[in-house]
């Protein structure tokens, strides 16, 4: 698979320390980081990368808003939503709104990146 560029979105920095540690591992380049859906919103239109991972519960703007903001100025863009057990209904509003998938923290690097190849095959 080829080299993505990906924008984390997530309030948590444990979490983005881990999702930047896998997906630099899996050769995919973080080209930024946003701690909620305003600035993920922001950062999108400046960096346009070809990935997104974004959590659900954050300030000031939650994912699934985040979300569909982006896919509503940017269609053909490309957001993996990353969540914790027990926000499965979010998960699915969030697919609903054009999420391409989900991955549930703990992040299992196996299921990330059969995420992020389903997206990219």
């Amino acid at each position: 698979m080829q080299s993505l560029k990906v924008l984390i979105v997530d309030d948590s920095l444990l979490s983005i320390r881990t999702l930047s540690g896998l997906l630099g591992d899996m050769g995919h380049v973080v080209i930024q980081t946003a701690a909620s859906g305003t600035l993920a919103l922001e950062a999108y239109r400046d960096v346009r990368p070809d990935l997104v991972t974004m959590d659900i519960t954050m300030p000031d703007m939650d994912g699934i808003t985040a979300t569909q903001n982006i896919l509503r100025e940017f269609p053909a863009a490309k957001v993996i939503m990353v969540t914790s057990h027990g926000q499965e209904a979010q998960v699915m509003k969030a697919v609903k709104a054009g999420a391409k998938g989900y991955v549930l923290k703990p992040i299992k690097r196996e299921k990330l990146r059969d995420v992020i190849s389903h997206i990219f095959k």
